[in-house]
């Protein structure tokens, strides 16, 4: 323990949360290294930051560049590192004014002489205002990721915010480097109006009736990561964006409700985030609903999936048994129910499902959520592990609860089955599922693609080696879908 609370750099901890730690006993070194997975979680979901191109000779570079027009250089500057763009007013005379006519593409990670994972400084903070101060717009594209803005920096931040508003950003990525994650993101950014892209990491939401009068005409795409929200943030933000075709929501861990109303809108993704509710209230253009990793760290927190009005949605998953409660058309959807066509949706071609197949209360609600879905053509599972299986859910269980989804078999072509531990409830699935296509005498067998991605050789903590039973059934399953 003494070595971990030394004086080692923290990359994430401000120095007051370290102390308060220390003086509690805790090590601050442990909240650094979940600061820094969280972190990397976030910068997973962000678009890819401007990137520098390979490396060539100046002189030759200088050459080959001699004949080219004014606004073909001002194009090869922008997309140089902020760092090789300024210093290409020493190549020529003709050079010195390129790069302040050029519109600024600004990654902070490149102002930083060994990388991102340095601790945050006062000397990032201030390179980035000499470029801002320095450049007389337009920005193009700007992506912050190394300042810690906290505290006394926030009249900075918003000075920062002001000014990008009056630049004409484009694409903004704002992420804080923590500790503390709640930081107040000032009202300043909602008046950025040309924004097309905007990416926000690691901050307090502000206060929704900043928004009053303000609108985002040109905002396309809108990223939303470790957030602290309330009910209400994001719809406002959506509500005023009438071009907004992508929605993305990561790492989110105070459960809020989502409502959606959008006639833009073109993809909705909530990755590793807890949410109360997400409703479908009005998206005429939704094509992809994508479901990742629920968190529900009460462990009794179901999110409730209401689809009402998405007439265009062709993706959706992953479903999660146990963790989504799906109501379609005001109707809750419960294991065993009678579908009626008002509780289908029928547009959606691709459907994921995330099972634990050994829970028998999971598994009641696959074949009712199957049929909640006829036209599906790909159907993606992913398998759960599962500590202690509930009941003997074995191909015989599956026939007398399930019997067969005829409308789903008769078109589905491609299945994936992810995460196969080579259990016998999941063995007992995947026959059930062939045995139901083979009593419809369809061409099902010959047309279907199944892809099994696991370990053939379960790792110890699973059951042990495949019985005789379970490669029996394996194989004449894969014989028969190869015949």
């Amino acid at each position: 323990m003494a070595a971990s609370l030394s004086g080692a750099p923290f990359t994430n901890v401000d120095p007051e949360t370290a102390k308060y730690m220390r003086s509690k006993g805790l090590d601050p070194h442990e909240l650094d290294r979940s600061m820094e997975n969280i972190l990397s979680m976030i910068y997973g979901n962000l678009p890819r930051r401007p990137s520098p191109p390979p490396p060539c000779s100046p002189p030759a570079s200088a050459a080959a560049a001699a004949g080219l027009p004014d606004a073909l250089l001002r194009d090869i500057v922008s997309r140089l590192p902020v760092k090789d763009a300024a210093r290409t007013a020493a190549l020529a005379a003709r050079w010195r004014g390129v790069w302040r006519s050029a519109p600024l593409v600004l990654a902070d990670v490149f102002l930083l002489s060994d990388g991102p994972n340095l601790p945050p400084s006062a000397d990032t903070r201030a390179a980035v205002s000499r470029v801002f101060a320095s450049h007389p717009g337009p920005f193009r594209c700007v992506h912050l990721l190394c300042s810690r803005m906290g505290g006394a920096h926030q009249a900075e931040l918003t000075r920062w915010l002001r000014l990008l508003a009056a630049r004409g950003v484009q694409e903004l990525v704002l992420v804080n480097r923590p500790w503390p994650r709640e930081v107040p993101l000032p009202t300043t950014l909602f008046t950025i109006s040309t924004l097309t892209r905007l990416y926000i990491g690691v901050w307090k939401f502000p206060d929704v009736s900043g928004l009053r009068g303000v609108s985002f005409p040109n905002l396309r795409e809108l990223g939303i990561c470790s957030v602290e929200l309330k009910d209400g943030d994001i719809d406002a933000v959506v509500a005023r964006s009438p071009a907004l075709e992508i929605l993305n929501i990561a790492g989110n861990f105070k459960a809020v409700n989502l409502r959606l109303v959008s006639n833009s809108l073109r993809c909705v993704q909530v990755c590793a985030s807890v949410m109360k509710s997400i409703a479908v209230v009005n998206a005429p253009r939704l094509e992809r609903l994508i479901l990742g990793n629920a968190v529900h760290p009460d462990g009794a927190l179901c999110t409730r999936l209401k689809i009402r009005n998405a007439p265009k949605l062709r993706l959706f998953g992953y479903l999660e048994p146990g963790k989504h409660a799906l109501e379609i058309n005001d109707t809750v959807i419960m294991a065993g129910v009678e579908v009626r066509a008002s509780m289908m949706l029928t547009t959606v071609k691709v459907l994921g499902l995330r099972v634990h197949f050994g829970v028998q209360n999971d598994i009641n609600m696959v074949a009712t959520f199957l049929r909640c879905f006829p036209n599906v053509e790909a159907l993606h599972i992913a398998s759960e592990k599962c500590d202690q299986p509930t009941g003997k859910l074995n191909l015989k269980f599956w026939e007398d609860q399930a019997g067969p989804i005829v409308s789903v078999l008769l078109r589905i072509g491609v299945m994936t089955f992810s995460a196969f531990r080579g259990e016998q409830y999941e063995l007992s699935f995947l026959q059930y599922f062939f045995e139901s296509a083979r009593m419809l005498k369809t061409k099902w067998a010959t047309n279907f693609d199944l892809a099994v991605m696991g370990r053939m050789i379960p790792r110890e903590e699973h059951s042990g080696p495949f019985s005789r039973e379970q490669i029996l059934v394996m194989e004449t399953l894969l014989h028969q879908l190869k015949s």
